[in-house]
């Protein structure tokens, strides 16, 4: 296996890790109630979902630095901006994973009625957090890579394109629920993102089995290790 292909599998595995993270919707119902402090729990699902979240913060500034070698001859700047977009990304992951252990952290110690408007401070910044986090940054590294992407053609051209459409939505979408147009939680928050998901997993099924096509930024990538 050649290096190139080694860059192109380890990208691919490390977008399709950034899909564990799905049953944290249900798994953060529990911690996201007003009332968990002063209840039994469950404190296992919240931690599960956190470890999850974790896989998937650093598995996102993975692909940015499996891909690097190969775009930077694209545009190094853009792929700088791709890496720097993923650290932002995995960082607000793991703010708001530690608002939610926190709430746990206040149960677990009795902290009682008097820490209620406490959680529910720390739900609200968790909401926030994946609000201007995993909610806003996507259609930046859709943009960022899928430029990189469609110039270089190491890819179809198709995934790209679905990437630029998925950042329209999600930023449109954005936009609405911020402003109060429409609910964070609703049919239309939820088909809006269908797109940019939709390119992240064909791009990383496609990475991971397929690997890079053939395109003149790959003869000089050769050509600089000879």
């Amino acid at each position: 296996m050649n290096s190139l292909r080694k860059y192109s599998l380890a990208a691919g595995v490390f977008y399709l890790l950034t899909f564990v993270s799905i049953p944290t919707l249900a798994l953060y119902r529990p911690v996201r109630g007003s009332d968990f402090i002063v209840g039994p729990g469950p404190d296992t699902p919240v931690i599960v979902g956190v470890l999850l979240e974790m896989i998937v913060a650093l598995a996102g500034i993975g692909t940015a630095v499996a891909l690097y070698p190969v775009v930077k001859r694209q545009g190094e700047a853009r792929a700088v901006g791709f890496i720097a977009s993923r650290i932002l990304e995995a960082a607000t992951i793991y703010v708001g994973i530690v608002s939610l252990m926190s709430i746990v952290t206040l149960r677990q110690a009795g902290a009682g009625s008097g820490a209620l408007a406490v959680g529910q401070g720390l739900a609200a910044q968790y909401q926030w957090t994946f609000f201007f986090a995993q909610s806003f940054i996507p259609a930046v590294n859709g943009v960022l890579l899928g430029s990189l992407l469609y110039q270089s053609r190491l890819v179809p051209r198709w995934l790209p394109v679905l990437a630029f459409i998925g950042a329209v939505l999600l930023v449109a979408t954005w936009f609405a629920i911020l402003v109060g147009v429409i609910k964070a939680i609703s049919p239309v928050a939820a088909a809006a993102a269908v797109p940019i998901a939709v390119w992240e997993f064909s791009l990383g099924i496609y990475l991971t089995f397929r690997g890079f096509r053939a395109s003149p930024i790959l003869a000089s990538v050769y050509s600089s290790r000879e």
